[in-house]
């Protein structure tokens, strides 16, 4: 179990490592092609679209065959949104391909683990998850403005075959022979993921009964006391996150004076504090205990609105690097909890294509409004204001719904039930 367990991990890692490079090289090469500002964003929105779109068929795609498969197939179609971008597709739509891979990916990913361990382990696993998946955020992005600066690039532009013409003759296409040797190498890795034995018998194919399926699955986590909760803090954090990726990134190049590579760093440093976060909560908080941690998240988004006042990097790092493990703090907790009860009234595979069709639908909303606030001209400590201000407000709600809840009845006493 423990071989099969840092399988899962390193063959994750080095999937997440290239799809977070390769975002950061397509961002190069939107900004080579002098794409307006407004149009980056959109990048990231093209990569979610598919978790929304194909939500109610990836997860009775990943429960149909062992979980390891499934990633291996879904590697394969990363490489190939890869090589889509090589011969000049537009990265929007190469970047599309490559999130149709993630979006098929994930419910096996997260799905194995209910498979592998008890729910009390859970939390623990997560927090491995999190912290590598952190991990692989900050050296992707690191990796991915590093791969297309100057040094770096002349560097692997040096490399010849001989007798071989490969046609690489540009720092984006030798950035991307990179980002595919890693999708080669988590792909090695997840061939290598035992099968757990876990069969969840025959998987509906017609697409109007798996929409119908996916939609019971849908209703059946959001009236849960415990998963609308744990669901709504996920939802909520993600679609806050990749938002604030890109917020990092404009507020380093206007306020800060940063090059498009230190800018990056930066966002790395988000990515940081997420893994101590991540760290410290699978250390302290039990699945028990998860609720807890939901006020965290109120803080996250009052500090964010603290960015407007700082402009000098020396303050920027310590600031960024506290919001990162505010959030790595309350997201370990609460995305174990939600993987428990989905795995408790339905199967693995369902409940995280449920929660990915949240996660990214925020994402995709989240990202809209942004892209469209910066085609308006909207001054950027505004934006940063009214993200910060709907992050706390968001979360306070959330909170308020927890409280209701438990005076109706003690629904943290179902943590830890058996499964229906």
């Amino acid at each position: 179990m423990n071989r099969g367990f840092y399988t899962i991990m390193a063959a994750q890692f080095f999937s997440s490592l290239a799809d977070n490079a390769l975002l950061f090289v397509a961002i190069d090469l939107l900004v080579s092609m002098k794409s307006p500002g407004w149009i980056t964003p959109l990048l990231k929105l093209s990569f979610t679209l598919f978790y929304v779109l194909l939500a109610a068929f990836v997860g009775a795609f990943a429960d149909s065959m062992p979980k390891g498969k499934v990633m291996f197939i879904s590697n394969l179609i990363k490489v190939a949104g890869c090589l889509l971008m090589f011969a000049h597709v537009h990265p929007l739509l190469a970047y599309a391909v490559v999130g149709f891979g993630a979006a098929v990916y994930s419910p096996a990913k997260y799905g194995i683990l209910t498979e592998l361990l008890p729910p009390e382990k859970l939390v623990a696993a997560n927090g491995w998850v999190e912290g590598l998946t952190v991990l692989s955020i900050i050296f992707g992005t690191v990796m991915g403005g590093a791969l297309v600066g100057d040094r770096i690039s002349s560097m692997l532009l040096g490399f010849d075959m001989p007798l071989i013409d490969t046609g690489v003759d540009t720092p984006t296409k030798a950035a991307l022979c990179v980002v595919v040797g890693i999708y080669a190498l988590a792909a090695l890795f997840n061939t290598r993921i035992p099968d757990t034995g876990c069969k969840y018998g025959h998987q509906e194919r017609n697409p109007v009964k798996l929409i119908s399926d996916f939609a019971n699955c849908y209703g059946l986590l959001w009236k849960d006391k415990l998963g609308q909760i744990s669901l709504g803090v996920t939802t909520l954090f993600w679609g806050a996150a990749q938002t604030l990726q890109f917020i990092v990134l404009e507020w380093a190049n206007r306020t800060l004076h940063l090059s498009y590579e230190q800018s990056t760093s930066l966002v790395g440093v988000v990515a940081i504090g997420v893994a101590l976060g991540a760290v410290m909560s699978a250390r302290f908080i039990s699945l028990r205990k998860s609720l807890t941690v939901i006020p965290v998240g109120i803080a996250m988004g009052v500090i964010v609105m603290s960015m407007t006042m700082i402009h000098s990097v020396k303050l920027a790092y310590p600031l960024l690097v506290l919001v990162g493990l505010l959030g790595g703090f309350f997201l370990v907790p609460m995305n174990a909890l939600l993987q428990h009860r989905g795995h408790v009234l339905m199967s693995a595979g369902h409940s995280i294509a449920v929660q990915n069709f949240n996660e990214n639908l925020s994402i995709l909303t989240m990202l809209a409004v942004y892209s469209l606030m910066l085609r308006a001209h909207l001054n950027l400590d505004i934006i940063i204001m009214l993200f910060g201000l709907f992050l706390a407000g968001t979360m306070l709600q959330i909170l308020r719904k927890h409280k209701a809840n438990q005076r109706e009845f003690d629904s943290v006493a179902l943590i830890g039930e058996a499964k229906h």
